[in-house]
């Protein structure tokens, strides 16, 4: 798969008309492509809608000449850096809108996001005891709400129980 990833890429970034390289990874889950270009922001685009428009591209591509399911690893694609970098600040801003949420005793309505970044901010509220998100909105108002998380008022009963019985 690797050789025809590269002569899509080669392709793509030549229609594109943009110099520079690129890497492939094989990882467990997919295949990471990081490129490295001083055109980095036609590639990224405005809050990296061209980067996953890019990366939609690219995997329908694969998929189609390949001749396989989707359930075959997936591309993953980064340009300089951005990707990562936009992964770690998720990561960092999550924890404190988790904490704002904990401290506030409120719920907490995020901007709508790509589905990328939500993935992370679920993935770090759900290691935060005491919290949950979800998903609301639909298309490109798909945002996280970010709550307490509240207890089976069943569960609790028979927690309860269990301790006064000595359970």
């Amino acid at each position: 798969m690797e050789n025809q990833l590269s002569e899509i890429l080669d392709n793509l970034l030549g229609m594109l008309l943009l110099e520079g390289s690129y890497e492939i990874e094989e990882k467990d889950e997919n295949f990471t492509v990081s490129i490295e270009t001083k055109d980095a922001g036609r590639l990224i685009g405005a809050r990296g809608e061209s980067l996953d428009g890019l990366q939609t591209l690219v995997n329908q591509m694969v998929f189609r000449k390949m001749g396989e399911v989707p359930s075959q690893k997936r591309v993953v694609i980064d340009v300089e850096g951005w990707r990562k970098q936009k992964e770690e600040e998720l990561a960092s801003s999550a924890k404190s809108w988790g904490t704002q949420v904990l401290e506030d005793k409120k719920e907490l309505e995020l901007e709508p996001m790509s589905p990328w970044q939500r993935r992370i901010v679920h993935m770090v509220i759900a290691e935060m005891p005491g919290l949950s998100s979800e998903s609301a909105g639909e298309g490109r108002d798909r945002h996280i709400v970010i709550k307490l998380e509240t207890r089976n008022p069943k569960s609790e009963t028979e927690e309860q129980n269990a301790e006064a019985s000595g359970a």
